[in-house]
């Protein structure tokens, strides 16, 4: 097991490696260095996903079984991320915010889930690179139509 993610790992560095020899020299503000610069942090986000968010929304974003009917201990199972479900249908400052504070900071009254804050463990850039990679799992409709909500939410994320 110790040895698969190391190997894991190997790859990831390697990833990011390839991501970041293939960006050099490609100026921020053109398309394809937007691009270039989306994708490096996606890459990043990838690693912050594997190691904080995947044990509970599956290594594919997939979510858990029936997640929108409560357990015995009226939880929710952690919804899909992957575009399956109701992510893409929210604002980037309001995803930042359940990443930062969990969901129970943002509903109002007693609330019930297993998704805490992760604020204390994951910087501003590890919260903006997890979104990049969970954002690569929608389609381009769902991309456009949340950066239309995002934008008028006032932030252009």
């Amino acid at each position: 097991m110790r040895r698969g993610l190391g190997l894991g790992a190997v790859g990831l560095i390697l990833l990011a490696a390839l991501a970041a020899w293939r960006t050099a020299g490609t100026p921020a503000g053109t398309a394809e260095g937007e691009r270039a610069d989306t994708a490096a942090l996606a890459a990043r986000g990838e690693a912050v996903y594997a190691a904080h968010c995947a044990a509970c929304h599956g290594p594919d974003g997939a979510g858990q079984a029936n997640w929108r009917v409560r357990k015995p201990n009226g939880k929710l199972p952690a919804p899909p991320l992957n575009g399956t479900g109701h992510t893409w249908h929210h604002p980037d400052p309001q995803l930042r915010a359940m990443i930062t504070d969990g969901v129970a900071a943002m509903v109002p009254g007693p609330y019930a889930t297993d998704m805490r804050g992760f604020g204390d463990r994951l910087s501003d850039a590890d919260i903006d690179a997890v979104l990049a990679h969970i954002k690569t799992w929608w389609s381009p409709e769902h991309r456009a139509r949340q950066a239309e909500i995002t934008a008028r939410s006032g932030d252009a994320g």
